[in-house]
């Protein structure tokens, strides 16, 4: 019966091992070094006296000199360019050592071959069982056995070097080459994993090679690559998985750990547009920043990016008393806990904001709470009012009480001649701030409209994943409607822009790019299932809900749009507010919501936002698309080039 050794002694057993590996190693060298002298053949004519002299004083210089750099820090299954350094090192620190000490001891009958061999034979002694070890480790054990998913990767740069080093090690995953687009890279290697050509033959080598799994590797892959990728795979029946982007990476190493699905904003995303990052840091870092709203969608990734623009103190303000400790959990990761105050608190609620603003005193304040659920405010009208209105009122009267330098209101393409009370009551606190602006003394109000997000709370992206996940049916309103889209960090990433920018005033538009129909968003989502629309997962028509239009506009006809320094950023020109003019509709609409009268906060809200009209399914505009086809974006730029 043999007993087990406990993990510790193991790892000091194996480190003796190694070092009586390196000894010998070390001797064979010296050996073979007085065999070259000797041209391998007058045996008997060697110095045995000198060699045996010459292994009396290596042996311990050396063993001292492998112990002082380190060498068995390293395990051999994961020997790399570091440990072959640590051993370099050594040898040439004994090397010289050995040397010095044989000449000033006046040893005899020590060859300068031998020592000028020694070093040479001693680094590739020890250096090559290793090297050998790892490379049986990583793939002639794993081929030999074919375990392992089959797996082909995408890219060949630094993400997929740093990939196929993870895969390597797993034996989870058997890299069987690489596909990447650069002409001198065919045929060359990474980690001993061919580059076998183009993408363009992707569906070709996932047949010959019968792989398993794609993987993609380029950080920065644009989304018609992505598409192209997932097509091919769908199409082979393979599974796809992606490194994330570098705005997840966040300047971390790309690896096995950060591997995931494709998700539908990879899809759906376009090309990366580049901030100023020098005007975001002069605009936020050492100032105070408050953002209501905190825990949601929007309000989270503004703090996740404002914090990496270095602001003396970042103020999260919200309601949720879940989602403020959530929020808080993940900004402590990123930043110094002295940076961060988490605060709950309802914008509704006056005393416990003014005391936010007097304990906190905000510099710049980015308004992003509101409830943005159309359906839900439409049955929830005064909750609807109070917050979205009545709570913007307040936040931006303390604004101004409390001398903040900035304050930017996240509004929406629904504001724009809005057809629900969701909209209709974010159009008046657009109206409010537009009003206050000519009030504010210091304070310049600004205001960023834009369209859906990609897979935030409560958006249909989330919706529809759950219900493909339990098999169907995915229920679209209409099939012609459409919506645009933008993902979450690059809205926020316009917003924070548009802050910077703004001199009071503006109401900025971002530019959504191309929108999207709901149906065409279903099947694709239903595809990265790997499964087929219709067939699979069947699609329902449900109807628009009430105050749902077929397609949102991102500005009202009497804005004209102008073009901004920044290409994804316009600016629209607002109409003017008369403070006087707003105060008996906003009276009105106060005592309505005290009242909880749903008919006169909808009468009141009319009177602020003549423009406001629940549309009838008569007053629905016919659809501009075919079905295989989606509208262009109606920005249309006035004055200056047209940014896109």
């Amino acid at each position: 019966m043999t007993l087990p050794i406990p993990a510790p002694w193991q790892q000091h057993l194996k480190r003796w091992l190694a070092f009586a590996h390196d000894l010998v190693w070390v001797t064979v060298a010296i050996l073979v070094g007085y065999l070259a002298h000797a041209n391998f053949q007058n045996l008997s004519g060697l110095n045995y006296a000198g060699l045996g002299g010459l292994l009396l004083l290596a042996l311990p210089v050396q063993a001292a000199a492998l112990w002082a750099c380190d060498v068995y820090r390293g395990i051999w299954r994961f020997t790399s360019l570091p440990d072959v350094v640590r051993i370099l090192k050594a040898v040439a620190v004994g090397t010289l050592i050995i040397t010095a000490l044989a000449f000033f001891l006046h040893l005899q009958g020590i060859p300068r071959a031998a020592l000028i061999l020694y070093p040479a034979l001693a680094l590739v002694g020890i250096t090559g069982p290793r090297l050998t070890y790892r490379w049986i480790k990583d793939h002639r054990i794993r081929l030999a056995r074919g375990e392992g998913k089959r797996t082909l990767i995408i890219g060949a740069g630094r993400g997929g070097e740093m990939l196929v080093r993870d895969l390597l090690k797993d034996d989870t995953y058997l890299p069987v080459g690489l596909l990447d687009d650069a002409p001198g890279k065919k045929g060359s290697e990474l980690h001993g994993v061919r580059v076998l050509g183009p993408i363009a033959r992707l569906e070709h080598t996932i047949e010959r090679l019968d792989v398993d799994l794609v993987v993609l590797a380029i950080p920065t892959a644009h989304a018609d690559l992505i598409r192209r990728v997932t097509q091919s795979c769908t199409r082979m029946r393979v599974a796809c998985a992606t490194l994330p982007t570098l705005q997840e990476l966040a300047g971390g190493p790309a690896g096995l750990a950060q591997l995931r699905d494709i998700r539908i904003e990879d899809l759906l995303g376009r090309p990366p547009v580049g901030g100023d990052t020098a005007m975001l840091k002069g605009f936020l870092k050492g100032r105070r920043v408050l953002v209501t709203g905190a825990a949601g969608s929007i309000g989270s990734e503004l703090c996740r990016q404002i914090l990496a623009h270095e602001p003396e103190k970042l103020i999260m303000v919200d309601h949720s008393e879940f989602g403020i400790y959530n929020v808080d959990l993940r900004m402590r990761r990123l930043a110094p806990a002295a940076r961060i105050e988490s605060l709950l608190g309802d914008v509704r609620d006056a005393d416990r904001m003014r005391h936010i603003f007097r304990a906190c005193g905000p510099e710049v304040v980015f308004h992003a709470a509101a409830y943005k659920h159309v359906p839900l405010v439409e049955q929830n009208v005064v909750e609807g009012l109070s917050t979205n209105l009545q709570g913007t009122c307040r936040v931006a009267d303390l604004a101004v009480e409390f001398g903040v330098e900035k304050f930017l209101l996240v509004s929406t393409d629904k504001a724009v001649n809005p057809s629900n009370v969701m909209g209709a009551s974010k159009r008046a606190a657009e109206i409010y701030c537009q009003a206050l602006q000519g009030r504010a003394g210091s304070t310049r109000f600004i205001i960023t409209r834009f369209g859906n997000v990609l897979d935030s709370a409560g958006s249909v992206v989330p919706l529809f994943r759950e219900q493909i996940e339990a098999g169907g049916p995915v229920t679209v309103t209409h099939p012609q409607v459409t919506r645009f889209f933008m993902t979450i960090p690059e809205a926020v990433s316009l917003i924070l822009q548009s802050a910077a920018m703004g001199e009071g005033g503006e109401v900025f538009v971002l530019d959504m790019g191309e929108p999207i129909r709901i149906i065409d968003l279903a099947r694709q989502m239903i595809r990265l299932y790997g499964l087929e629309p219709e067939l699979d997962i069947p699609i329902q028509y449900i109807g628009l809900r009430p105050g749902e239009k077929l397609h949102e506009e991102l500005f009202h006809a009497q804005e004209n749009l102008i073009g901004t320094v920044h290409a994804k950023i316009l600016q629209a020109q607002a109409r003017s507010a008369d403070w006087e003019a707003l105060q008996p509709a906003l009276a009105r609409m106060v005592g309505a919501c005290g009242a909880q009268d749903a008919a006169a906060v909808r009468a009141a809200l009319k009177d602020l936002v003549p423009e406001y009209a629940q549309p009838t399914p008569a007053d629905t505009p016919p659809p501009a698309a075919s079905e295989g086809s989606v509208r262009r974006s109606p920005l249309k730029v006035v004055h200056g080039a047209d940014p896109r």
